[in-house]
């Protein structure tokens, strides 16, 4: 819901330090999987405890994810590269509330598979929209230069990181937050499966 009214405040920044990672050497998806490295290191210092030293190590990795993209509009944008993009965005939300349940599996395991099947649910019915969308030759620029299409919703990135950063600070929360965030995932998801019933039966 956030993503695309903060992209013209984020995207700027962004792409001048992804203009000079470019000259650096460095392609695009070394910083995806730079970004991944810091994101399942995040995940193994909640799965120790250390959920200050986690909330870095997300920020770090969420600041990378933006940043391969920019790197890749100066290097030019591959196929791969955002397969490969979206791959690791998937392993990474998943971690986390993996990394919750095997830090207390009796407190949080059942609230963190019902939000790991939330995460599922919504991930199929953002890459089945997308999968149709390229069918349909449909284009938006609203998240920016993409190699899927992305739909909107009321949970999207800045939404999901927000989350994980308020449990990783309030962790004796996670369970109630939990709860309620994959609810709102079901909601996310409900809504884009009206939008696709409404677009594609044409």
């Amino acid at each position: 819901m956030l993503d695309r009214h903060l992209r013209p405040f984020i995207d700027p920044p962004l792409n001048l330090i992804g203009g000079q990672i470019a000259r650096s050497g460095l392609t695009a998806n070394m910083v995806t999987l730079i970004g991944l490295a810091f994101g399942l290191a995040g995940a193994g210092a909640i799965i120790a405890g250390h959920f200050l030293l986690a909330v870095a190590l997300i920020l770090a990795s969420r600041l990378a994810d933006g940043l391969d993209g920019a790197v890749a509009r100066a290097q030019g944008v591959t196929d791969f590269g955002g397969y490969l993009d979206i791959t690791c965005d998937f392993i990474f939300y998943a971690a986390i509330p993996l990394a919750f349940i095997l830090h207390d599996p009796d407190s949080n395991g059942v609230a963190g598979a019902v939000l790991l099947a939330s995460f599922y649910i919504n991930g199929a019915s953002f890459l089945g929209y997308a999968i149709l969308a390229e069918k349909k030759q449909m284009r938006s620029d609203l998240h920016g230069v993409k190699s899927l299409y992305f739909t909107g919703g009321l949970l999207e990135g800045a939404e999901t990181i927000a989350f994980f950063i308020a449990i990783c600070l309030w962790s004796g929360w996670f369970v109630p937050l939990a709860y309620v965030f994959a609810a709102l995932c079901g909601v996310t998801a409900g809504a884009r499966i009206l939008l696709a019933a409404r677009v594609f039966t044409r």
